[in-house]
């Protein structure tokens, strides 16, 4: 609660009243915060920041999130997104700030994000109605349109490419976004992590359960810095990614 009243504090300062509201996404609204979670941040805006902002945004952000905080801290991941640019909705969506943990190095060296095509900004947005949790401003639904399903499925697909990238290296996050992706496609709905996870072990085969349910373990019970993973179940990745995206192929409209 302390870094959450940290970040609308610093939202606050930075945008003023041009922020309308700040609003809670991802694991803080899906099931709860588990060993690894980030704190998940959508802040709808009024207008574009300008040079300034952006940077007293990132240095701000930098001190509060993940490895720039104290121990106790989680990672930070914090959208920002002009209102006229997805209400009326329409997709592709474009946000203007964007902050991670992972792109620290990339922020410290080349400066604060900036504005760009955002489609998971379609997922963001609805995990966002359906969390319903405004940590300031009025409800979301009053300043957010609900996204079509069609769009949903656009934006889980393509992420897919650069969630592959990350295979090696995310091997956790991967194995399950991919699993919730099938979840999406299959649902309509946005599950958390866990929870998709249980609803595709059941559509699997038996000999492609394992790797799922090791990144669902890990996920409930383990940091980053906790996890392993045994040569076998290593050597089973990739078949196991393979049957997923045969799944999600079968609902991908053409």
């Amino acid at each position: 609660m302390d870094q959450l009243r940290k970040i609308v504090d610093l939202v606050g300062q930075v945008l003023g009243p041009e922020a309308i509201g700040t609003y809670l996404h991802g694991s803080c609204v899906l099931g709860g915060l588990k060993p690894a979670s980030d704190v998940d941040i959508l802040v709808v805006s009024r207008r574009r920041m300008n040079g300034r902002e952006r940077q007293s945004l990132l240095d701000g952000l930098l001190k509060i999130s993940g490895s720039g905080a104290p121990d106790t801290a989680r990672p930070v991941e914090l959208t920002v997104v002009v209102q006229s640019e997805v209400r009326p909705w329409r997709f592709p969506p474009n946000g203007d700030f964007l902050y991670g943990e992972w792109l620290r190095d990339e922020f410290e060296s080349g400066g604060p994000p900036q504005a760009g095509p955002m489609p998971d900004l379609a997922l963001l947005i609805s995990m966002v109605l359906a969390g319903d949790h405004a940590v300031s401003g009025p409800p979301p639904a009053r300043v957010l349109d609900r996204v079509p399903h069609a769009d949903l499925v656009r934006a889980s697909v393509s992420g897919i490419p650069g969630l592959l990238d990350d295979l090696e290296s995310d091997t956790r996050n991967v194995v399950l976004t991919l699993a919730r992706i099938w979840t999406t496609l299959a649902t309509g709905e946005i599950r958390p992590k866990d929870a998709a996870a249980d609803w595709a072990l059941v559509r699997l085969p038996p000999d492609q359960r394992p790797v799922l349910e090791h990144a669902r373990e890990l996920y409930l019970n383990c940091r980053y810095s906790e996890e392993n993973w045994s040569r076998e179940l290593k050597a089973r990745v990739r078949p196991h990614t393979e049957a997923l995206l045969t799944e999600i192929g079968r609902l991908t409209p053409a």
